[in-house]
């Protein structure tokens, strides 16, 4: 098989399991928002468990009339959604689903892996600027203040773990967690920090990763109450199905990476290579969707936070503790 073959065979199939995780997100977050709440959930659509009522709101979206306002820059507004899908989707082919299926293992992973991730910024000014509405100028607005505000601790947090693994390549980072961590020198110091450092960074990567979703109680930019729909206020159709896509691709995908980073990615002890090219996609999807049923209980139990509130938490106590991370696991690395 040919390199450019291959190539597109491993992005299809890498593809092929992410996109439709995103549908299977959706439908867990109708049915574990309804138990919370005492509902039934979708019940109709697909039979009784209501399985295909993802789909049955994808074909009702796409039915609806794509509208473009008067006021909008039309160009701008009808790319918008595509760049945020379009940033989300450049994340997969890069994160490992077993050791030798990825679509390309690149040695700056982590770094390409951050910097594409951020398009979905641009793809929200975008949508803000564009549609010419208030409420999407200030949408735009809040949610620039708040991904860039929060990108930080979430680029500061994976550092750490490129510090501790010793290279920025995902499969490397993964094969690094399969080691008995940093077994030379002290192992009485060593392992518990380890073990803590791996905390904070998680729970650091895991809250900023919630802001990047511009999810409850980090919905600020489309505030409901306050903003109509925010930077969504004007779209309709295809393009709103784009960017409703888009946060539970987001979700599937920042889950991806934090499993990656933090619980082992494809890896589970006591199985060799051999097993994990076949187990391996099913245990990162395993962890995805633990990662996701966490998103959806945020969602579904904090209030709202105000908008000085959220910037507080991001540059008074986020990115300090990420900065104290990263020099506490450069300490021990190099010390021991």
């Amino acid at each position: 098989m040919s390199f450019s073959v291959e190539l597109l065979v491993k992005v299809v199939v890498v593809l092929g399991i992410a996109l439709p995780l995103a549908l299977v997100v959706i439908f867990g977050e109708l049915k574990v928002s309804a138990h919370m709440q005492s509902r039934i959930g979708p019940y109709f659509a697909g039979g009784r468990w209501g399985w295909a009522q993802p789909l049955a709101d994808a074909v009702k979206f796409m039915q609806k009339e794509d509208l473009v306002p008067s006021a909008a820059d039309a160009q701008v507004y009808k790319l918008a959604p595509y760049v945020v899908l379009m940033g989300t989707i450049g994340t997969f082919v890069i994160i490992p689903i077993g050791p030798d299926l990825v679509s390309r293992n690149l040695d700056l992973g982590l770094f390409y892996l951050l910097a594409v991730s951020s398009l979905s910024t641009l793809g929200v000014l975008m949508a803000g600027w564009s549609s010419g509405n208030k409420y999407s100028l200030i949408g735009g607005l809040r949610a620039g203040a708040q991904l860039i505000a929060y990108e930080l601790p979430l680029v500061l947090a994976a550092v750490a773990v490129a510090v501790q693994a010793g290279t920025l390549s995902l499969n490397g980072i993964v094969t690094a967690q399969a080691q008995p961590w940093f077994h030379i020198g002290d192992f009485s110091v060593t392992v518990p920090y380890v073990v803590s450092g791996q905390i904070v960074g998680f729970l650091i990567f895991l809250t900023a990763s919630v802001a990047e979703l511009s999810r409850i109680p980090f919905d600020m930019p489309i505030a409901e109450s306050e903003l109509t729909m925010g930077y969504l206020t004007e779209y309709s159709g295809i393009r709103f199905t784009m960017f409703f896509l888009g946060e539970y691709a987001g979700m599937v995908s920042l889950s991806a990476i934090a499993a990656t980073l933090y619980l082992g990615g494809y890896w589970l002890p006591g199985l060799g290579n051999d097993a994990l090219d076949w187990v391996g996609p099913l245990v990162v999807i395993g962890k995805v969707l633990l990662l996701s049923f966490v998103f959806i209980w945020f969602r579904w139990t904090f209030p709202r936070l105000r908008e000085d509130q959220l910037q507080s938490l991001a540059w008074k106590w986020l990115i300090p503790a990420a900065l104290v991370n990263i020099m506490a696991t450069a300490f021990f690395k190099v010390v021991f």
